[in-house]
């Protein structure tokens, strides 16, 4: 990630003929990427070519080898076009929806406060702030998960099931969501604070009204993206025994002896599943990139008033 850039605002074209100038105000835009030059394009399509071709060779002598050892017969995914099967994994997709969705909300408020934390002028809370978001940065999920499995009850603390995966997870994406936020809020130009105390805002005002709003907008694909890779950590739950989509995978397996084809089946459930999170989160980066540039070029009408200028 590059360092923020913004465009101040300059005018867009001059009047003729008549000699009145009209001038052409362009919305000052913000971004937390640089747009990539014709060199880079190309190195991009090149490499996605690439890569295509090589995972595309991937797939072909993976299904030779399948084929070879009788993998692809019809009465080995026959019973899963039985609706008893896909029941008893959506329960588990359902377990995985839930157990995402109490770590988005509770990891995005404390990763929320976290930031706001690390950007306060007040040295304690910056310092605790600082310290908590580097350590859940650096200490593994998997450890505070048997943290959470082995060491609380012998404390007498036994959370029942999903919590045992949700505050791990917690304390390890509220770290990584409060990056994402201050990045948001350095990203912006100092000039709206300073414009929002100018109007006689507080400083808290300032930052509830004025800063967090544009710096979650210009976030909200990195948001989603690190959604996206919440869900694919909800699979750790078989270590607790948690209902989630692995699990009932896992037992699954055991149960029907299919393997290879049950595995398929939950992860081309988890494709579908975070490859729609990751196509809003596209949409999401492409629409201010879309929105501006018709922003920037709508013409501000001149005032009534306004003198002619020879």
């Amino acid at each position: 990630m590059t360092a923020p850039t913004s465009s101040s605002s300059r005018p867009a074209g001059t009047g003729t003929g008549t000699g009145t100038a009209a001038s052409v105000r362009r919305a000052p835009t913000v971004s937390l990427y640089d747009e990539p030059g014709p060199r880079t394009r190309r190195a991009i399509r090149l490499w996605s070519v690439v890569v295509v071709l090589a995972l595309a060779g991937l797939v072909a002598a993976g299904l030779v080898q399948f084929g070879s050892r009788g993998q692809l017969d019809a009465d080995r995914w026959t019973p899963f076009l039985s609706w008893p099967i896909w029941q008893y994994l959506l329960v588990g997709l359902w377990g995985t929806i839930q157990a995402a969705a109490l770590v988005a909300v509770l990891g995005g408020a404390l990763g929320l406060l976290l930031a706001l934390g690390r950007l306060s002028p007040r040295r304690p809370l910056r310092w605790l702030s600082t310290a908590y978001i580097e350590v859940a940065r650096t200490v593994p999920v998997l450890l505070l998960i048997y943290l959470m499995l082995f060491g609380l009850p012998q404390l007498g603390l036994d959370l029942p099931l999903i919590w045992k995966l949700v505050v791990p997870l917690t304390v390890a994406n509220s770290a990584a969501f409060a990056e994402i936020v201050r990045a948001g809020i350095l990203g912006l130009s100092r000039g709206q604070r300073e414009a929002g105390l100018s109007l006689g805002l507080s400083s808290a005002q300032t930052t509830r009204l004025v800063v967090l709003p544009q710096a979650l907008r210009f976030v909200t694909p990195s948001l989603v993206t690190q959604l996206v890779s919440l869900v694919k950590d909800t699979s750790l739950g078989y270590i607790v025994a948690f209902t989630e989509l692995l699990y009932r995978g896992q037992v699954l397996s055991s149960f029907n002896h299919l393997l290879i084809q049950t595995f398929l089946v939950v992860t081309l459930v988890y494709l579908v599943f975070n490859g729609a999170l990751s196509t809003l989160a596209a949409r999401l980066r492409a629409r201010p990139s879309r929105r501006s540039p018709r922003r920037a070029a709508a013409p501000v009408p001149a005032p009534a008033s306004a003198p002619a200028l020879d």
